[in-house]
C-alpha cells in the first residue's frame, strides 16, 4: 500500500474526539526523569493536536514532533504547537537514540505500521532510565466502519483498484503488554470504548474520511469513481450506524499502553 495522502482539515474536524484518548493516556504517565523540562518525542504527530496536549502537560519540555506527511507538519507548525520542533521522517526508519528522550509518545499512529511491535525495543533502548513509552491505537477493526469498508474494497467493482489498500492493523492488549515487558519496561495496558455522539449528515463517513478512508481516497483520483465509492460506503454506514434523535452514536474502542523503563 502506498503512503496515503493526508488532509489536516478533515482530520481536525473531530479534533476534540480524536485528542481525548491522548489526555487519558497521559494521565497514566508518571513523573519523567528530567521533570519539569523533559525531552519528549511525539511520533506520528500529525497536524500537531497531540503535540499541543504534550505542551500543556510539560510546558518547559523540549518537544519534537515527527511525521512522514509534509501537509500534516505544515499545519502543526502553523496552528498545532508552533513552539515545538518538527521533523519530516518515517517512524519505521527514525532512530530516537540521539535525542535521549524521557518520553516517546505516539497517538493513533502505530496501526499504520506493519510489524510495529518491532519498534518497541528500539524505543525502549533510546529512553533514559525511568523514561516512558506511551501510545494508544484504535481497536475498532472489527467494527462495521471497518468491516464494511473491507468488504466493499474486495467487491467485484473495486477489488482491482482497491484490493491492496489495507491498513496494517493492531494487536490484542496482551500482546502489547508482553512486548513492553520484553523490552525491560514495566507495562500498564488497558482498553476503553468511547460512545461518541456525532452530528450532521453522514457523520461516520466524515469521521473515517480523516483516517481509515485515506488510502482509498488517495487511490481514487477520478472524481466519478471517488463519488461512486463514497455513495456506496455512505449507504452502508447509515445502515450500520442509524441516526437517532440526538445524533449518531459511534462506539470507538481504544487500546492504551504505557511502559516505564527500569534502571
Amino acid at each position: 500500500m502506498n503512503t496515503p495522502a493526508w488532509d489536516p482539515h478533515q482530520y481536525l474536524r473531530f479534533a476534540d474526539e480524536r485528542t481525548r484518548p491522548l489526555h487519558d493516556l497521559l494521565a497514566r504517565v508518571p513523573a519523567l526523569p528530567r521533570e519539569p523540562a523533559p525531552t519528549v518525542l511525539d511520533i506520528g504527530c500529525g497536524p500537531g493536536n497531540s503535540t499541543a496536549v504534550l505542551r500543556e502537560r510539560w510546558p518547559q519540555a523540549r518537544i519534537t514532533g515527527i511525521d512522514n506527511s509534509a501537509e500534516m507538519l505544515a499545519t502543526a507548525r502553523s496552528t498545532g504547537e508552533p513552539t515545538a520542533d518538527y521533523l519530516l521522517a518515517d517512524a519505521t526508519d527514525h532512530d530516537p537514540a540521539d535525542a535521549e528522550p524521557d518520553l516517546i509518545a505516539s497517538n493513533a499512529t502505530l496501526q499504520w505500521i506493519d510489524g510495529h511491535l518491532g519498534l518497541l525495543p528500539r524505543w525502549a533502548a533510546a529512553l533514559k532510565p525511568g523514561g516512558v513509552i506511551a501510545f494508544q491505537v484504535p481497536g475498532n477493526f472489527d467494527s462495521p466502519s471497518h468491516t464494511t469498508l473491507a468488504e466493499l474494497r474486495r467487491s467485484p467493482r473495486w477489488r482491482d483498484t482497491l484490493g491492496d489498500t489495507v491498513r496494517a492493523g493492531v494487536h490484542d492488549p496482551a500482546d502489547y503488554l508482553r512486548a513492553l515487558a520484553d523490552t525491560g519496561c514495566t507495562p500498564d495496558v488497558w482498553e476503553t470504548t468511547y460512545s461518541t455522539l456525532l452530528t450532521g449528515p453522514d457523520p461516520v463517513l466524515e469521521w473515517v474520511k480523516g483516517t481509515a478512508l485515506r488510502p482509498v481516497l488517495t487511490r481514487l483520483t477520478d472524481p466519478a469513481d471517488r463519488n461512486a465509492f463514497l455513495d456506496q460506503y455512505g449507504a452502508l454506514l447509515r445502515e450500520a450506524y442509524p441516526a437517532g434523535p440526538h445524533g449518531t452514536v459511534f462506539p470507538f474502542r481504544r487500546i492504551f499502553a504505557v511502559g516505564v523503563k527500569q534502571g
